[in-house]
């Protein structure tokens, strides 16, 4: 059975480093929103928002790799209750395991620090002031999730939590 692991949490708390080493360490597909909406700005078509087509484009790029057999990691913010629906239903539709992780920095100076000292590695995309991370709408989860904390957590410890999640398999084939 493949498994489709969902990261969500604000930017900034580490969601992208865990979910790339996830990916390699699987070779599971990467899925990341941030690289999806760059493009569709800087595509001809240039519209005001892209927040909705990058998370469709998303889904469809997971749905179909999951439809044939595939692991996928989705580094998202997923911010609000439809998106993290959305996941879930392509999981139960493609017959996958769904893990829902939300990465957290529980420690506001050391987060505020990683938003204001990173550097982004896609070009083109705005990276985040620590007042728009403070002020981004972000719902509080109504459904279990899996809860990483990147402020007592190192990004080692987080994959090993996550293949216990995942049934304790390191392997590829999850």
């Amino acid at each position: 059975m493949s498994y489709l692991v969902s990261f969500s949490g604000l930017p900034g708390v580490g969601k992208t480093t865990i979910a790339r080493a996830l990916a390699r360490e699987r070779q599971a597909v990467y899925i990341r929103v941030d690289s999806i909406e760059t493009a569709i700005k800087e595509s001809a078509l240039r519209p005001a928002t892209v927040e909705d087509a990058g998370y469709q484009a998303a889904f469809a790029v997971a749905r179909d790799n999951l439809a044939i057999g595939l692991n996928v990691i989705a580094d998202t913010v997923n911010p609000v209750e439809i998106s993290r629906r959305a996941w879930a239903e392509i999981a139960t539709t493609c017959n996958a395991l769904l893990l829902d992780v939300e990465v957290v920095c529980s420690d506001p100076v050391e987060h505020r620090r990683r938003v204001e000292n990173r550097i982004s590695d896609i070009e083109g995309l705005h990276q985040p002031s620590w007042q728009d991370v403070q002020d981004r709408h972000y719902e509080t989860w109504s459904e279990p999730r899996f809860v990483l904390d990147t402020a007592l957590l190192t990004p080692e410890e987080c994959l090993s939590r996550i293949a216990v999640a995942l049934g304790g398999d390191n392997s590829a084939r999850g």
